[in-house]
C-alpha cells in the first residue's frame, strides 16, 4: 500500500474526504488535517484519485515521514529514502518546501537540505547526480513541514489538478475549477444531477463546465497531457491505461439541462471556447442575457453562481442594486428553486432579502468567501424585506425635501459641492455630500440604542435610494466610515485609485479625490469662510498655515492677493495644492512650503522676513505625526500658535483662526492680555447646507 496526501484549498478538507470515499467506492480510513487528507491506497487507487478528484490540488506520494528539529534531521530523514529506486538519474527534479518551525524558519533552507541529501545519495551510489531544474522538472519532490513533522513526497500530479486543460481564457475574476466543483457539491445539485442547473452570471463558464463534467461522469483530469508520476520508477503504464479506459467507458449523456447566461457577449465567447475545449459545448445552453431577466422553461432546479462581489467598499455600493434586483427577480420567477451564491460580502447577500438555508465557508483563492444556500419556498417568497417601512420612507422623504429646499440656493451660489443630508434622522446616522457627479456617504457610528446589524440594514436601504433620488450612477456613490478622528487620521489614505474629478465653487476649480482619503480635498463647511477671507485679501500678502489642498489660497489668489504662501507638512497635499493653482491658471508670487507648520511659523516669527497682511489658520484638533518633535493639541497649544502668528502679522493685518474641535474654548483672556481684538465670526461662516450643525467649526477674526 502507498501512503498519499491529497492537498486541497482551505475549507474543502471534509468535502474532499467524502469525495475520496465516493471515488474509491468503499469506506476508507482518511485522516483529515487543515488543507489535506491522508490515507493508504494501492497504486491503482492512486491513479483513480488523481484522475477523478474534482477538489484536490495535488496527490502526493509520501516516501518518508518523521520528526525534524534542525537541518541535520531534514538531511537524515531524506537519506532514508532509496532515491535511485524512485526516479532515474537522467531525470531532472525540483524541490518545493512548505512550512516552518522554531528551528527551520526558511523554506528555501529546507529545500536545500532535501536537495543535498538526494544528490549526495545519487553521487555516492551511481557516481552521477541528477540535474536540478526549476523549469518543467521531470520529478517534483515536496517537503511539507508541520510543527516538527516533515513529510517528504513525490508529486503524482505534476501541475495543479485545478488546471483541467480546458481554460483558454478567463474573465476578470476567474473562479478556480475545484472551487466551482465544491460549490456544486455544497449546493446539493451534485446529488441531484437530473435537475436543471442555471448560472445566470456565468463569466467564463467554470461552474457550467464543471457541472457538465459531473453530469456526464467525465473525469475532470482526463485530458491532461502530463502527470507527475510519469517519471516515477514505480509507474505501471498498463495499469494506468486500464484505469483511463474504465473511466472513459463510464462517461454517459447528461439527464438534465445546464444553462449558462451572461450579459457580456465577450465573456460568452470565452465561455463557449472553454466549453468546446472541455468537449462539453453540446451539453450547455449559452445565452446573452441580463441576470435580472433570466428565465428558463423548467419549473424547478438549481441556480448556482459566483456573482460579482468586489473587494472594496466602493464595489459594494455599485453592486448593491444588482443584488437587490436579483432577490426580487428570484422571488418573482423561480419559486421552489434552490439557489447557491458565493460571495465575500455578507452585506451584499443580505440585500437579496432571502433567508439562508445553509452557509459554508469557502476560499476563492486567498479571498475568504461564504457559499449561501437558499430554498425559494413559500416562506422565502414572502416579502422578507423592509423596503417600504415607515423609517426607510422617512429617510427618502427627508432627502427629497432637502434636495428641493437647497436647489435654488445651489443654483444661485454657483457651487457644485454641497452637503445635502447631515444625520437629519437619528437612525440614519450619516452625512451625504455631493461633489459634481459623485456622492460621498460618510457613515457615523450608530447610536448605542441601535444594533449594529440594524444600522447596516438602514445604510443599505439608504444606498439603494440615494442614486435614484439624486439621479446619479450608483458606481459614483462612495461610502466612507467616519469615527472620531485624532491627529492626522483624517488625512490617512483609504485607497489608491488616484481618481480625480473637478468641482467648481464661486468660480474657483478644485481637484477632488472621491475614494482614496477620508476627506476628499475640499472642506465644505468652510465654503463661506473661504469667501469672507478671500474678499479681504485683495492686494495683500497672505499666509495659509496648515493649508491642506490650499482651497483658501486659491480663493485669495483669485481675489487679487499680491502673494500667497501655503504651508503644510504633507508632500501629497502640497503637490495637490500646486495642482489646484495650475487648474485655476494662477501664476505670480505664490509659494508652497512643505514643512512642519509649527516649526515653520516659529522660525518665521523669530526672523526678519516680510510680514503677512492676512493669515488663515485652521489647525487639526490633535496631531502626533512622526515628523513632529512633539504632539499638538489645539486646546492646549492654540495661544502659543497665535502668539507666533501675531509676530508674523503686519500692522493693520488680521488673522482668521478656525478649528472643528466641538468642545473648543478660545482663551480670550490671554488674547486680550496680548492686546488682541477678538471678533467671533463663527455664526456668519456657517453655510446654508450646514445650518443644522452650527458647531461644525469655530472661527474668529483676530487683529491687534
Amino acid at each position: 500500500m502507498l501512503e498519499v496526501l491529497l492537498i486541497a484549498a482551505k475549507g474543502l478538507d471534509e468535502l474532499l474526504k467524502l469525495e475520496i470515499q465516493q471515488i474509491l467506492n468503499e469506506p476508507r480510513d482518511v485522516h483529515v488535517t487543515p488543507g489535506q487528507c491522508r490515507l493508504n491506497v494501492s497504486l491503482e487507487e492512486a491513479y483513480k484519485l488523481n484522475l477523478h478528484t474534482r477538489l484536490a490540488n495535488r496527490l502526493l506520494l509520501v516516501v518518508a515521514s518523521g520528526k525534524v528539529k534542525n537541518a541535520d534531521d531534514i538531511y537524515t530523514l531524506t537519506q532514508q529514502v532509496d532515491w535511485p529506486a524512485q526516479f532515474d538519474v537522467n531525470s531532472s527534479f525540483a524541490i518545493r518546501f512548505n512550512g516552518v518551525n522554531r528551528e527551520i524558519r526558511n523554506s528555501q533552507f529546507g529545500s536545500l537540505k532535501i536537495k543535498d541529501a538526494i544528490v549526495d545519495q545519487f553521487a555516492e551510489e551511481l557516481g552521477r547526480r541528477p540535474d536540478v531544474s526549476r523549469q518543467d522538472p521531470d520529478v517534483q519532490i515536496h517537503g511539507r513541514l508541520r510543527r516538527e513533522t516533515l513529510d517528504i513526497c513525490i508529486d503524482f500530479s505534476g501541475e495543479s489538478l485545478h488546471q483541467r486543460g480546458y481554460r483558454a481564457q478567463t474573465g476578470d475574476a476567474p473562479l478556480k475549477e475545484q472551487v466551482a466543483a465544491a460549490i456544486l457539491m455544497r449546493s446539493g445539485w451534485a446529488e441531484s444531477r437530473d435537475k436543471c442547473l442555471l448560472d445566470p452570471m456565468c463569466g467564463s463558464a467554470t461552474i457550467a463546465i464543471e457541472a457538465a463534467l459531473m453530469a456526464t461522469n467525465t473525469p475532470p483530469n482526463l485530458n491532461r497531457f502530463h502527470w507527475g508520476f510519469e517519471h516515477y520508477l514505480g509507474h505501471n503504464r498498463t495499469l494506468w491505461s486500464k484505469v483511463k479506459d474504465a473511466a472513459e467507458a463510464a462517461i454517459t449523456k447528461p439527464s438534465c439541462h445546464i444553462y449558462a447566461f451572461d450579459i457580456s457577449t465577450k465573456l460568452l465567447d470565452i465561455a463557449k471556447e472553454n466549453a468546446a475545449l472541455a468537449n462539453m459545448l453540446e451539453h450547455i445552453t449559452f445565452k446573452q442575457c441580463d441576470a435580472l431577466q433570466a428565465q428558463v422553461p423548467e419549473s424547478e432546479g438549481f441556480i448556482v453562481s459566483n456573482p460579482p462581489y468586489g473587494e472594496r467598499l466602493g464595489d459594494y455600493v455599485g453592486l448593491l442594486p444588482l443584488y437587490d434586483g436579483l432577490g426580487k427577480h428570484l422571488k418573482a420567477h423561480f419559486a421552489n428553486w434552490r439557489v447557491s451564491l458565493l460571495s465575500s460580502d455578507q452585506q451584499l447577500l443580505k440585500a437579496l432579502k432571502l433567508r439562508t438555508h445553509k452557509k459554508y465557508a469557502i476560499n476563492n483563492g486567498k479571498l475568504e468567501c461564504i457559499l449561501a444556500n437558499y430554498v425559494l419556498d413559500t416562506d422565502n417568497l414572502a416579502k422578507f424585506d423592509k423596503d417600504h417601512s415607515e423609517v426607510a420612507q422617512e429617510f427618502a422623504n427627508r432627502l427629497i425635501k432637502n434636495q428641493k429646499r437647497l436647489q435654488k440656493w445651489i443654483k444661485r451660489e454657483q457651487i457644485q459641492a454641497y452637503r445635502i443630508y447631515d444625520a437629519d434622522l437619528p437612525h440614519y446616522n450619516f452625512a451625504i455630500d455631493v461633489y459634481g457627479d459623485h456622492v460621498i456617504v460618510q457613515e457615523y457610528a450608530p447610536p448605542k440604542s441601535l444594533p449594529v446589524a440594524v444600522a447596516a440594514e438602514r445604510l443599505q436601504q439608504a444606498l439603494l435610494r440615494i442614486p435614484k433620488i439624486l439621479a446619479c450612477d450608483s458606481s459614483r456613490v462612495v461610502v466612507k466610515q467616519r469615527s472620531i478622528q485624532s491627529g492626522p487620521n483624517q488625512y490617512q489614505k483609504q485607497g489608491n485609485t488616484k481618481q480625480r474629478i473637478v468641482v467648481e465653487e464661486y468660480g474657483a476649480k478644485f481637484y477632488i479625490n472621491p475614494s482614496d482619503y477620508l476627506d476628499v480635498g475640499l472642506f465644505l463647511d468652510h465654503r463661506t469662510t473661504r469667501q469672507m477671507f478671500a474678499a479681504k485679501s485683495k492686494g495683500k500678502h497672505v499666509l495659509n498655515l496648515f493649508c491642506y489642498t490650499a482651497s483658501v489660497s486659491v480663493h485669495a489668489a483669485l481675489h487679487g492677493a499680491k502673494s500667497v504662501t501655503s504651508v503644510d507638512m504633507s508632500k501629497t497635499y502640497i503637490n495637490w495644492a500646486k495642482d489646484n493653482f495650475a487648474l485655476n491658471s494662477l501664476t505670480g508670487m505664490h509659494t508652497f512650503e512643505q514643512q512642519d507648520c509649527l516649526q515653520w511659523i516659529e522660525k518665521r516669527a523669530n526672523g526678519n522676513q516680510p510680514k503677512f497682511d492676512a493669515i488663515f489658520i485652521d489647525p487639526p484638533s490633535f496631531s502626533n505625526s512622526k515628523r513632529m518633535d512633539d504632539t499638538w493639541d489645539v486646546q492646549r497649544d492654540h495661544i502659543a500658535l497665535i502668539e507666533k502668528a501675531l509676530k508674523c502679522l503686519a500692522p493693520d493685518g488680521f488673522i482668521y483662526f478656525s478649528n472643528n474641535l466641538r468642545k473648543f474654548k478660545l482663551d480670550e483672556q490671554s488674547l486680550l492680555d496680548m492686546g488682541v481684538t477678538i471678533n467671533n465670526i463663527g455664526p456668519k461662516t456657517i453655510p446654508e447646507d450646514f445650518a443644522r450643525n452650527p458647531k461644525i467649526h469655530h472661527c474668529w477674526e483676530l487683529s491687534v
